[in-house]
């Protein structure tokens, strides 16, 4: 049963009220889960990075309620080298997600990611145990999320196992929703949505380059457009990830000026999905840093074959940057036929693009289905 500690009871009306406040809540029936979720019980501990870059452990009981219900993202989970690998989600960005997938009395809810089994608990108040079905990779997160749901009598049906291939005993479902980000959404998920399904993920086509789809189950094809407001979860863990290895730069370096603004992953990043579409892969983005003071000095972009380039970040009197670059393969070019573009076509905002999937395909388009940016085999 719920603890009989009732402090906990306050700062969940609160955070209702702020969710209210911000626009982010409008159903009663969400308000209603939210503000009977003891979340404090579900996140015992979470971790707040230091500015050294180590991370603190910190108990979200007592003085830590305050923190648990807050906006705040709670990183959940360190692994040894110092990567945060599950977080639990911003309140504010659940309950638009919770929204957007539109449920309703009796309809049946994978989520793929239970990470604390938070979310999941809101979808159990609004659907029922019976008809909420999470799982997630890791073991050792669904086996907590399990005994700690339990504990305040909810019951979902969890499982540890690989997100990319659903769940198709409990098959089929009216929505799913993915809190974490894929690279292309597995055609898995769509055999296991009832037609005229629903289906909420983060389709990610490079690092941050991307947002939520809200794709809807047709007869051959998912198909949907990209939310208004941007979001951004880890990428799905799989059992068997290895690391990446990255090799040393390549080429002889040469420079040149660009008017394309360095950093368009946090800048401009509909520019960036653009960008990304057309970029090798994989790719890394980063910053070098000053020695001395430790801030940013230019932006960095980096493939396998050794290609890379490096955008100062301070601009001249006529806003040029100074770019350095190397190796077999252009990169920067990319960024700015996409700036370029997207200004060409009246800067579209996020709710003109779409995505279609097929059993073999993924495609993204702009306005209509037929007006194709970029179209991938299904590997």
């Amino acid at each position: 049963m719920i603890s009989t500690d009732t402090e906990w009871v306050g700062y969940a009306a609160r955070l209702v009220a702020t969710l209210t406040d911000s626009g982010d809540l409008h159903d009663p029936a969400w308000a209603a889960a939210i503000a009977n979720t003891p979340r404090h019980l579900l996140v015992p501990t979470a971790y707040q990075q230091q500015h050294d870059g180590s991370w603190a452990e910190v108990g979200t009981n007592g003085p830590g309620l305050e923190l648990v219900y807050s906006l705040a993202t709670l990183v959940t989970k360190v692994d040894a080298a110092g990567c945060a690998t599950s977080s639990s989600t911003k309140p504010d960005l659940m309950v638009r997600m919770l929204e957007v997938l539109d449920v309703h009395d009796g309809h049946r809810v994978l989520e793929i990611g239970t990470g604390t089994g938070y979310n999941a608990a809101l979808l159990c108040h609004r659907l029922g145990a019976g008809n909420v079905f999470s799982l997630d990779v890791d073991a050792g997160l669904v086996a907590a999320a399990r005994d700690r749901l339990a504990a305040m009598g909810r019951h979902p049906q969890l499982a540890a196992r690989d997100g990319i291939d659903g769940w198709p005993h409990h098959a089929p479902y009216h929505r799913i929703i993915a809190t974490c980000s894929v690279p292309r959404v597995p055609w898995a998920w769509a055999q296991q949505l009832t037609l005229g399904g629903t289906l909420l993920a983060d389709v990610k086509f490079g690092p941050d380059a991307g947002n939520l789809v809200l794709l809807h189950r047709h007869h051959d094809r998912l198909e949907g457009r990209f939310t208004r407001r941007w979001a951004a979860f880890m990428t799905m863990r799989h059992d068997n990830d290895t690391t990446l290895g990255w090799r040393p730069k390549a080429g002889t370096s040469h420079q040149r000026i660009t008017t394309v603004p360095a950093q368009p992953w946090n800048t401009d990043r509909v520019v960036w999905l653009l960008a990304c579409l057309a970029l090798p892969a994989p790719l890394l983005h980063g910053y070098l840093l000053d020695p001395v003071i430790r801030t940013p000095t230019a932006a960095t972009l980096s493939v396998p074959d050794g290609s890379w380039c490096e955008i100062d970040l301070t601009t001249t009197d006529n806003g040029s940057q100074q770019v350095r670059e190397g190796g077999p393969t252009p990169l920067w070019v990319h960024v700015e036929q996409a700036y370029h573009y997207w200004h060409h076509c009246d800067q579209p905002t996020w709710e003109r693009f779409g995505l279609t999937v097929t059993s073999d395909t993924q495609t993204v388009w702009l306005d209509h289905p037929r007006n194709v940016l970029h179209r991938s085999d299904h590997p």
